[in-house]
């Protein structure tokens, strides 16, 4: 691999340095009961951690996975659409990199695209050796569909609608059966707290620009046994897998876990941050009314790609006047449509009508879906349903290179977390999933080859700068709605100044008691650790976005309407020493 190819995406060197607001370098825990070691922690078990986990088991001597809640949890088991590839006769990575390339609205990294769509292939074939049953013709190949900015049908997926749960039922049963080996370790219902990093910079200074070294992690593990409560896990790497940033928001297709904690310690150790402005809001979310919070049901976008459209609360049809792909153009042009034709009708939803479909082909092809909304009381065979957009993805994370190197030593991240310039402002529909596969592969290869060539020495933890702070989980409700009203769909410098105000007015040292009589402080724990994530990844994402005056993707700004080709490049977040953002 060559040095180019090892290292992160940078931006230009003239960008302008904006400081931000203060937020905490370390967050406040006990001391650590216990102290382990392995040569990689991966954090995360979702397509991307179990399977960086999975190819390090063969190449490196001792691996330890760490997932917060149990092995089949996250955020992989709630993909509906599928996984994206090039696997028909009739297809092309070409063709899948063209498709990219124009969701991405002119930010996708090339060649971070073309390793995605030619490694592709090979790694979706891996996933059926390794026992994912994917959905089939009847001459036995691969069933494929379409979904929005695709031009061919190169969608793989699994019981109808139900892909994420297969792949990620195939891989955990990988892990389960060598889970008695003494080279894997598994913990499950524990967060990461913070990552250990060395005393920096990295020496001798290495042509990657890392500022220090990532050396571990400290951890809460909760329930009975030797791992349990706060402890350390020194290791010569650490895979950051952990999803998205969903819960940063009011309403979320995201699961409750996440709560954007690979971002946030990241940050908080030193990485760089890239995209974090772009956010993908689904277009078609299941709505309940404006009192919905937590996950909602998402209605994925293969069901416009069999032929479902939307209409407005008036009846009438309005995508193909908007996009030559109307209901099949990309998410955030999609998503954009339906908050004007709100605005337009004074509705807060629009629907999506499947009817013409047919029942038995809406319950064969999509069961799940179909369940799901008859426990809501909606019955898409026979109804239009009601939908609006909801936050769904971050196109947005931990910048890497195309071997998954963070800016930080020994710190690599995969899938969700990561901001890899695949995405660009737009996540092309399924292109998630294919994207933590093959860069876990890249990933864990990278690690297992500098082992062996020493680059990654066992160091010692050093304190941090900076200070050591906590918010209390009584604030995640009103985090979530600053966010939302300043950083949601569309955003304006009004809303997102306002934001930012608002987020500055939290409490970030709920540990330690104010002199009020009464007013005590709140133990470390998971929700206050959770919510401290929440609110560093919420202030980041808007400082980003209050610092990119156009539009484009994800990131639509009502006071600058248009894209700016001045702005075709990635706004880096970071903190120096002393916790203070700083926007590049």
């Amino acid at each position: 691999m060559s040095a180019s190819e090892a290292s992160p995406v940078g931006v230009a060197s003239d960008a302008t340095v904006c400081a931000g607001p203060r937020l905490a370098t370390t967050l406040a825990a006990a001391e650590p009961g216990w102290v382990t070691e392995a040569d990689v922690v991966v954090v995360g078990s979702g397509i991307a951690g179990l399977t960086a986990a999975l190819e390090l088991r063969s190449r490196v001597p001792r691996v330890l996975l760490v997932t917060k809640g149990e092995l089949s949890s996250g955020s992989t088991v709630w993909a509906q659409g599928g996984i994206a590839a090039a696997l028909a006769p009739s297809d092309s990575p070409a063709a899948h990199l063209e498709d990219t390339l124009v969701a991405g609205g002119g930010l996708c990294d090339r060649r971070a695209v073309e390793v995605l769509v030619t490694e592709g292939p090979a790694r979706v074939r891996e996933l059926v050796s390794r026992g994912t049953r994917f959905d089939t013709e009847v001459d036995g190949e691969m069933s494929l569909t379409r979904e929005g900015g695709h031009h061919a049908d190169r969608i793989a997926h699994a019981g109808g609608d139900a892909t994420g749960a297969e792949i990620s039922r195939a891989l955990v049963a990988q892990l389960e059966a060598v889970r008695d080996d003494p080279g894997i370790e598994v913990i499950e219902q524990a967060l990461v707290v913070d990552l250990l990093t060395s005393a920096g910079p990295v020496a001798p200074t290495t042509p990657d620009g890392e500022r220090r070294a990532v050396c571990g992690v400290t951890l809460h593990v909760r329930g009975a046994g030797s791992r349990d409560g706060v402890g350390a896990v020194r290791a010569r790497a650490v895979v950051l897998a952990t999803g998205g940033v969903g819960q940063v928001y009011v309403a979320s297709t995201n699961p409750p876990q996440a709560t954007g904690d690979g971002i946030a310690t990241a940050l908080r150790a030193g990485a760089d941050l890239g995209d974090l402005e772009f956010v993908q809001f689904h277009p078609t979310v299941l709505w309940l009314g404006s009192a919905a919070r937590g996950q909602l049901t998402l209605i994925s976008e293969a069901v416009r790609g069999e032929g479902a459209f939307l209409v407005d609360t008036d009846g009438h049809r309005f995508m193909p006047a908007v996009h030559p792909m109307a209901e099949l153009a990309p998410r955030d042009v999609v998503a954009h449509a339906i908050v004007r034709q709100m605005a337009a009708t004074g509705s807060d939803h629009v629907l999506l009508d499947a009817r013409h479909l047919g029942a038995d082909f809406l319950r064969r092809r999509f069961p799940t879906i179909t369940e799901r909304l008859l426990a809501q009381g909606f019955d898409i065979t026979e109804e239009p349903v009601p939908v609006a957009p909801a936050q769904h993805y971050h196109s947005g994370g931990v910048i890497t290179s195309l071997a998954g190197r963070t800016t930080l030593r020994g710190l690599y991240a995969v899938g969700e977390v990561a901001c890899t310039g695949v995405h660009g402002a737009n996540r092309l529909a399924s292109n998630s999933l294919l994207e933590g596969l093959v860069f876990a592969h890249r990933a864990a290869a990278d690690i297992a080859a500098r082992m062996a060539a020493g680059e990654l020495p066992l160091l010692p933890a050093a304190p941090r700068g900076g200070s050591v702070g906590l918010v209390m989980a009584a604030s995640r409700s009103r985090i979530q709605r600053v966010t939302t009203a300043g950083s949601g769909v569309l955003r304006s410098a009004e809303s997102l100044r306002t934001a930012a105000a608002k987020l500055a007015e939290v409490r970030t040292d709920a540990n330690v008691p104010e002199q009020v009589p009464g007013d005590l402080s709140v133990q470390p724990q998971t929700a206050e650790w959770e919510t401290s994530n929440v609110f560093q990844v919420a202030s980041a994402l808007t400082a980003a976005a209050l610092a990119r005056t156009e539009s484009r993707g994800g990131h639509f700004r009502t006071d600058f309407p248009v894209p700016d080709a001045a702005w075709e490049r990635r706004v880096v977040v970071r903190l120096d020493d002393d916790g203070i953002v700083q926007v590049v």
